[in-house]
């Protein structure tokens, strides 16, 4: 056999031997991209369910507990329900047992355990039964990057009804849950593949193409071309828990599964802004506090914070001779456009600053602080969250737009980078390691 030919066979062979050992090693960690409707100004991601290449296009959503979706618009030969009674239902929190009287297909079958589908934006729930299938994830084992793993047991999620899909993005077909829960996507994945309780999310501010993405099993965290790891320089606050749920439904004693943190203060241009303490706290009855969201697209706060935030913003720009314009709903500080100046981190407004527990602090410039309403005009990227809101300020989507924020589950602390911006990178520019 000619040298050359033989050299060639033994590098084929050492080829599949890697591919073989890379399928063979646990994963790392997990890779999703994140796309952004700016119709809806929804975040989603798709989950590759029953066969492969089947891509289901979800909406992530922070405080929901597991996923549900349409599956009457997808094939899935190898479903199978949970039986209510069995010790994958009541490891849940399930509402009892579900029946159906139309013809068996996936989310219509008896003696199957039930759960609570909840869609946010309209405010629906739903009983429904659960089921699982089969599951195929991107991920990192060191040797190969990019390669796809089934899940070692079968996937939990919920068929949704049509109804149930109203006031969700087009371009999807049901939601994931990403709470603090064992059905949730991160902790799927997490347990039945023993990687650490953490992941982290990297919202892109852009529409559809580049993509943001979201992390599961913890860094590290690389954005081309800042070549540091950015899991080494994120500031930290402990995660509080709210001692009763924010669910719609919950058993009395159940505390929330969403992500809470402790804010001490915030400031404009580094003054304090004056306002009532004691609703930054949580009541034992779980009023007060805050939180992260996602399904939320501009942070939200109660009535008393937001006038004094939105007053002490209008003293400052005025400094910076913002000119000021009309409102548009449903924002009360708007500037012409040309007024304000740009920069790497947006347009240069007063920097808005949240203080955390530990006496860290969140940073915000323009582009997380500003929206633009039209090419004319940029309002201040906060709303009125009413006057007794059941949560005094929950951090919205645009607010997290190109910062990386991971949710330690093993530590019970919240991570949070500077804005990429300021590293002359964005959440569309990340790549796994």
């Amino acid at each position: 056999m000619p040298s050359f030919i033989f050299f060639s066979l033994l590098i084929f062979l050492f080829a599949i031997e890697i591919a073989s050992a890379a399928t063979q090693f646990k994963p790392r960690a997990f890779l999703f991209s994140i796309r952004k409707d700016t119709k809806s100004l929804q975040y989603y991601t798709s989950l590759e369910v029953s066969t492969r290449g089947q891509d289901v296009p979800v909406v992530l959503d922070l405080g929901g507990q597991h996923t549900w979706f349409d599956c009457d618009s997808y094939k899935l030969p190898t479903y199978k329900p949970i039986s209510c009674g069995s010790t994958k239902c009541k490891n849940v929190k399930s509402d009892g047992c579900m029946g159906c009287n139309l013809p068996r297909k996936p989310g219509c079958t008896n003696n199957t355990c039930g759960v609570s589908s909840y869609n946010p934006y309209t405010n629906d729930l739903y009983a429904q039964g659960l089921g699982e299938d089969a599951f195929f994830v991107v991920g990192t084992n060191g040797l190969a990057v990019g390669t796809t793993y089934e899940l070692p047991k079968p996937f939990p999620f919920s068929c949704a009804d049509s109804d149930l899909l109203r006031g969700l993005s087009s371009k999807t077909k049901g939601m994931t849950g990403l709470s603090n829960t064992i059905t949730s996507l991160h902790s799927q994945l997490s347990t039945k593949f023993k990687l650490p309780r953490k992941f982290a999310l990297c919202l892109p501010s852009t529409t559809e193409f580049p993509l943001g993405h979201m992390f599961i099993g913890g860094g590290p965290y690389f954005f081309q071309p800042y070549s540091k790891n950015v899991a080494k320089e994120l500031i930290t606050t402990k995660l509080v828990i709210n001692p009763v749920s924010t669910y719609p439904i919950y058993t009395e004693g159940d505390a929330s599964d969403e992500y809470f943190i402790d804010v001490t203060s915030f400031k404009v241009d580094n003054k304090l802004v004056s306002i009532n303490a004691t609703l930054l706290s949580i009541t034992k009855e779980g009023n007060g506090g805050t939180k992260l969201s996602t399904v939320s697209p501009f942070t939200k706060l109660e009535t008393s914070i937001y006038k004094s935030l939105v007053s002490d913003f209008k003293k400052a720009a005025a400094l910076r001779r913002m000119k000021r314009v009309a409102s548009v709903a449903p924002f009360k500080a708007c500037f012409k456009a040309t007024s304000i100046a740009k920069s790497q981190t947006g347009p240069v407004v007063p920097y808005i600053d949240i203080g955390l527990a530990g006496k860290q602090r969140w940073r915000f410039y323009g582009s997380n602080s500003m929206v633009a309403v039209n090419k004319d005009v940029l309002c201040l990227a906060f709303v009125d969250g009413g006057s007794k809101p059941r949560t005094s300020v929950v951090i919205g989507a645009h607010q997290m737009e190109n910062y990386l924020i991971e949710f330690d589950l093993v530590s019970s602390k919240l991570g949070i980078s500077t804005s990429l911006l300021f590293r002359n990178t964005t959440c569309t520019q990340s790549r796994l390691i």
